[in-house]
């Protein structure tokens, strides 16, 4: 086995234990413009540290990246551990999409309210009488 599909299995055994122990996963590529990206490291002065000139030359491994980018999101997206592939150039919608993934996964719980017995409706029926009775 390649080392990288080695490496696939092992991120995947891992996430399927900790999907298997009720931890949700969500995995998030935000997917950021070349344009953009260089853009940013020259308009902000707080990135200017990131920038290389050698980055404008970056293009000519596009494919190679695309293509390795595809192959980790293939080989460990799960039903229990999903990749989400995101535009990032709009920040706004960036938040959107994460935040929908996170409401998803929590709603995937089913977790709701406790159910409340007829003994406890009981006392705050009684709770209920006294403080409107305390009221006037």
């Amino acid at each position: 086995m390649t080392s990288w599909k080695q490496r696939f299995a092992d991120i995947r055994a891992y996430e399927d234990y900790l999907a298997h122990t009720g931890i949700a996963i969500r995995k998030f590529f935000l997917n950021v413009s070349r344009k953009e990206h260089l853009l940013e490291r020259l308009d902000r002065s707080d990135k200017h540290w990131k920038f290389n000139s050698q980055d404008v030359h970056e293009p000519e491994y596009c494919d190679d990246y695309m293509h390795a980018y595809e192959e980790m999101v293939r080989h460990t997206s799960t039903p229990e551990s999903p990749w989400y592939v995101v535009p990032a150039d709009k920040k706004w919608f960036t938040c959107l999409v994460a935040a929908d993934a996170v409401v998803q996964a929590l709603d995937s719980f089913g977790v709701g309210y406790p159910k409340v017995d007829a003994a406890k409706r009981k006392q705050m029926e009684q709770t209920r009488a006294i403080l409107e009775v305390e009221d006037g």
